[in-house]
């Protein structure tokens, strides 16, 4: 009874200082929200069980060895912020492929969006009678139809201003997971029981299993579109930030969950995390549900918003927004019902892989045009190549289903 009570006491004073006006309000830490709600979003859902299943003891290296990846993506769009601002008169070879990395981008907001609902629907009827594969996806299938609806009759601005106290919540639900887990690895370890497990995934299709994960990461780059709101310095920083907040909680996450549960005992769903933490704490289960159904949906109206942005400016104005939010739903749903979420993850790791692989070849010229660069521009043409990797070799979890 005293955990739940220090678990509620700590997620609730994270909460009231996260909404605390000189806080919410502070420039850099908003700068900084942004991306980090993304990058640590849906994944931290998901990426603990996935690492504890598949890699046992080494789950925190290979937490690491994606943190590290992300950061050199997260590099190359800080230098293009950068470059951009230096040199806006860019090569024409440069616009164009910063042209397709935009189409790309939105290509990837579609399976995100995806990615994201399909989270929502299985963790809205995770904890309920109505517990069900179909269940869920009937469920996934009424937020994309509504997103659509809204999107296509009155716009999102109005679900937009909810994103920040959704943010909030969910920075401070996580926050009281983190508690919950210290508490229980804490007395694993005064009982001498923390498990050490030997990897299921080992080789080449551990690398594989990893490149697909990519996507649990994604989200620093949208440091990179808020030219409206900060200048290029804030926006540098702000990606920067939020990735050494991220790494630092995810490896806490895992650390803790990987040598404090015996992942044989749990099966590997998309809710597996929902199950781990009803054998921490009574309170954290229904929190974890919230979090997750605000998490999702504020980011799918995100995504699906900034998708339809991208693709009206990218196409001249010939195709509208809501042109653009039918199109995604349709791709949403068809992803839906013929693949499952750890599938739509691997398909949302290459999609913004590509992203990546492109952003990464635009540092690289830029790089190199700059005399003093040369060894920046050879390491963001390996970052590239990294990414072709994932884009090519990223495979899917086997999920229990």
């Amino acid at each position: 009874m005293l955990q739940e009570i220090l678990i509620s006491i700590i997620t609730l004073g994270i909460l009231g200082l996260l909404m605390w006006p000189r806080v919410r309000d502070h420039r850099a830490w908003r700068a900084t929200v942004t991306p980090l709600a993304s990058i640590i979003g849906s994944g931290f859902l998901v990426l603990g069980p996935i690492l504890s299943h598949s890699y046992g003891k080494y789950a925190p290296m290979v937490m690491l060895l994606l943190c590290m990846a992300a950061y050199a993506f997260g590099a190359a769009i800080r230098f293009n912020i950068a470059n951009i601002d230096r040199h806006p008169n860019r090569s024409a070879s440069e616009r164009r492929t910063e042209y397709f990395a935009s189409w790309a981008l939105s290509f990837a907001y579609c399976i995100s969006v995806a990615y994201y609902l399909n989270l929502f629907g299985a963790f809205a009827v995770k904890m309920t009678p109505f517990n069900s594969p179909v269940n869920a996806k009937l469920v996934t299938s009424a937020a994309m139809i509504l997103i659509l609806a809204v999107g296509w009759l009155r716009g999102f601005s109005a679900m937009e201003r909810m994103e920040q106290a959704a943010v909030s919540l969910k920075l401070a639900i996580i926050a009281g997971l983190l508690a919950g887990l210290c508490f229980y690895f804490a007395g694993k370890a005064g009982q001498g029981s923390l498990v050490v497990m030997a990897p299921d995934e080992t080789g080449w299709t551990g690398v594989a299993l990893a490149f697909g994960l990519i996507i649990t990461v994604q989200g620093f780059e949208t440091s990179r579109y808020l030219g409206s709101e900060y200048k290029p310095d804030m926006r540098v920083r702000s990606m920067r930030y939020s990735q050494w907040l991220a790494t630092a909680i995810y490896m806490a996450y895992v650390v803790l969950l990987t040598y404090a549960f015996d992942a044989e005992t749990i099966p590997l769903t998309e809710t597996a995390i929902v199950d781990m933490m009803k054998i921490v704490s009574a309170v954290l289960p229904a929190m974890l549900i919230v979090a997750a159904l605000s998490a999702q949906f504020s980011a799918a109206i995100a995504d699906t918003s900034g998708a339809g942005g991208l693709v009206e400016e990218l196409s001249g104005s010939r195709i509208s927004p809501r042109m653009a939010y039918l199109m995604l739903v349709l791709i949403g749903l068809s992803l839906t019902w013929f693949s499952n979420v750890f599938q739509i993850i691997s398909f949302a790791s290459k999609a913004f892989a590509y992203y990546y692989a492109l952003q990464c070849g635009i540092a690289s010229v830029g790089a190199f045009r700059e005399a003093k660069a040369p060894i920046r521009g050879t390491a963001f043409g390996a970052f590239g190549i990294l990414a072709l990797a994932v884009l090519f070799f990223g495979q899917p979890v086997e999920g229990a289903g």
